[in-house]
């Protein structure tokens, strides 16, 4: 549902830790200018409210949530919500994580430990259209595209591994990629066990934010 015009910032927070949720939410309230009517411990929950409630401008997302995680759940609230800005607050540093996040369309990025006038400034910010994070997740995503910018490293997939790392990506099952490409599950297995040794990496979500970090689909 679309949001309405009102003076105060409306923020959701989407956290595990009952604490810290908790703590985020009396500190909004105290703030001038926000409000935070709604915390939530998983992506699901986050979900189903948007059925039945105006859609917040920002949501304050956990990435390590039990289910759906952080990352799969801003795509998930940007199909519903394109407005919504979404900022991850989270632990991991994880220069995979960081990107993933923002490719799915995360608005900023930081970390737990950022100070309260930190994330208050990081919520105005993203209202006025601004991409928010802390100095060193900044310098991580320069880095990081500094390295998109490299050329394309050939690991020497085959045409059909290329077939079903591009269907990773788009974020297909594997059942869902063998009834694509009209194979069987146990031969999608063998392909997964091959690109993955290629990459050189250990699983699904690797062999993604490798193969978009470094543009092999």
């Amino acid at each position: 549902m679309s949001q309405p015009y009102q003076e105060a910032i409306t923020v959701w927070i989407v956290e595990d830790n009952d604490d810290f949720r908790q703590t985020m939410q009396d500190l909004i309230n105290s703030r001038d200018g926000l409000r935070c009517p709604h915390v939530f411990g998983s992506c699901e929950d986050l979900l189903a409210a948007l059925n039945t409630e105006f859609a917040p401008e920002v949501v304050l997302m956990d990435i390590g949530l039990p289910g759906i995680s952080g990352i799969e759940g801003v795509r998930r609230l940007k199909v519903i919500s394109p407005a919504t800005h979404v900022i991850m607050l989270t632990i991991h540093e994880n220069n995979d994580r960081i990107f993933q996040a923002l490719c799915a369309g995360a608005s900023g990025y930081l970390l737990k430990m950022s100070s309260t006038d930190k994330i208050f400034e990081a919520v105005e910010e993203a209202c006025k259209g601004g991409v928010v994070m802390n100095a060193k997740i900044a310098r991580r995503v320069l880095n990081m595209f500094t390295q998109l910018s490299a050329p394309k490293w050939d690991y020497g997939l085959t045409e059909r591994e290329q077939e079903v790392l591009h269907a990773l990506v788009d974020g297909k099952t594997k059942q869902q990629i063998a009834e694509s490409l009209f194979l069987s599950f146990h031969t999608i297995d063998t392909h997964l066990r091959n690109i993955y040794a290629k990459l050189h990496v250990h699983s699904r979500s690797d062999a993604v934010a490798k193969a978009l970090r470094e543009r092999l689909v």
